[in-house]
């Protein structure tokens, strides 16, 4: 992987870390509507630090995946985004059924979909095909 690469996808995970970030700070500070989520039958809020780990993890996991597939297959980009939008799907059951209430599902719904909307395209353009003996080599 180059350093232009790597600088893209540290500035695309950065932004799928800054955005639900800006969008909790709206929500919760600025409008006075604090996110919350209901685990093990209490209403927790939704902080600063769970919005910030809750993006930077799977955004680091993700671009730990796409290189990862750039080893292994000859097509990491189109492999990669089958498997992001899979886990995004699987992710969205977590604000659509864990909110505390309405506004609470639509802020982290949100969330969950600003992370998505930044990594997928993000990290997806910067995958880089590989040739691999078993496959043919994927025109550039």
């Amino acid at each position: 992987m180059s350093g232009g690469t790597g600088a893209r996808r540290a500035l695309t995970v950065a932004g799928a870390v800054a955005a639900p970030l800006a969008l909790w700070v709206v929500t919760g500070p600025v409008t006075g509507l604090d996110p919350s989520a209901e685990t093990g039958g209490e209403v927790q809020p939704v902080g600063a630090g769970l919005v910030i780990a809750g993006s930077l993890i799977p955004g680091l996991a993700a671009w730990g995946l796409l290189a990862l597939l750039e080893r292994v297959t000859g097509r990491p980009g189109r492999v990669w985004t089958v498997i992001a939008v899979a886990a995004l799907v699987l992710s969205m059951s977590g604000p659509l059924s864990g909110a505390a209430d309405g506004a609470s599902m639509a802020v982290l719904a949100g969330m969950h979909l600003i992370v998505a909307a930044i990594l997928i395209p993000g990290l997806g353009r910067t995958a880089r095909p590989t040739s691999r003996r078993d496959e043919p080599p994927v025109p550039a």
